[in-house]
């Protein structure tokens, strides 16, 4: 596995011409203290500390997807929230969340080999032929093309909806699992911008929307997990779970300041705690490896 990400990480860095000292993914973003309240009614489906109730410190960065920091907020219509979770017994946790509900590709070795078609997004749109052989190639990533070339981004960083994408694993004190997926849902309403409106941005605008929003006021996310059934995949990031899957709501989150950029932070989704483990999901798995890589990279190019 460590082979592939190094060489999962090579490709991303050759396509996107990824600049020293830069995440290899969502290269820019806009980094926020903030505080999550539990609300406790996920205490008999999990023993994680910071879902019992109370309080617990984190770090919030929002971001754009891409590993170009030039790219245009435009040409990035995924946007990203990771949320690390400061414990009470000095570890953390993290959610990492994107506004797009499932991902292009269900093994590593998939994603591996459609990063050389991602070349044709660099002017922002996806070449229609190679989507086409891509699609006969890897059937499964239909649906996350197609929601790519019809999304539309949020307004703010503060009106999207994040999926954590991946299925994960709540454990109770009876050693009971069930699975779950990760959605936070905006205290504002979900607001999208029409693609007249994306043109006219210019780069860094939803990181001077948010700084301005957030002097103002706090803003609020809620947590809310999906249960899944026993028919419902854990292993297959590329599909989504039904809608009228029972959801509750672990917490609110609120985002009081910015912070300095993040920059030794990992928002690496697999560092969870007691109580949460990780799904079969090879994507997931292989993320904990692709991420080391590219902080130890990252940090070695200051």
């Amino acid at each position: 596995m460590d082979e592939l990400a190094k060489k999962t990480i090579n490709q991303i860095e050759k396509v996107f011409d990824v600049p020293a000292g830069f995440r290899r993914a969502h290269a820019r973003g806009k980094s926020y203290l903030a505080h999550f309240t539990a609300t406790g009614f996920a205490d008999h489906f999990t023993k994680a500390a910071h879902f019992q109730g109370g309080e617990t410190k984190a770090y919030v960065r929002f971001s754009h997807f891409s590993p170009d920091p030039k790219w245009t907020d435009a040409m990035s219509p995924v946007k990203g929230m990771a949320v690390q979770f400061l414990l009470p017994s000095g570890e953390v946790t993290n959610i990492v969340g994107v506004t797009s509900p499932i991902f292009f590709a269900k093994t590593p070795e998939i994603f591996s080999e459609m990063l050389g078609v991602v070349k044709s997004f660099k002017k922002g749109k996806p070449s229609l032929k190679e989507l086409g052989g891509l699609l006969a190639d890897y059937p499964e990533s239909g649906a996350m093309i197609n929601n790519i070339r019809k999304m539309q981004a949020p307004s703010s960083f503060a009106t999207g909806q994040y999926h954590a994408i991946h299925a994960f694993y709540f454990i109770n004190e009876k050693g009971q699992r069930q699975p779950i997926k990760y959605l936070w849902e905006p205290e504002e309403e979900v607001e999208t911008l029409s693609p007249l409106d994306v043109v006219s941005l210019s780069t860094g605008s939803f990181e001077k929307e948010i700084e301005e929003r957030v002097a103002k006021g706090p803003v609020k996310f809620r947590l809310d997990v999906l249960l899944g059934q026993p028919e419902d995949p854990t292993d297959d990031p590329t599909k989504e779970w039904p809608q009228d899957r029972e959801k509750i709501t672990l917490g609110t989150l609120t985002i009081t300041e910015a912070t300095e950029e993040a920059e030794d932070i990992v928002f690496d989704p697999t560092l969870v705690t007691d109580g949460i483990e990780c799904s079969e999901d090879r994507i997931l798995n292989f993320r904990h490896h692709a991420y080391q890589i590219s902080h130890q990279r990252r940090i070695s190019e200051r």
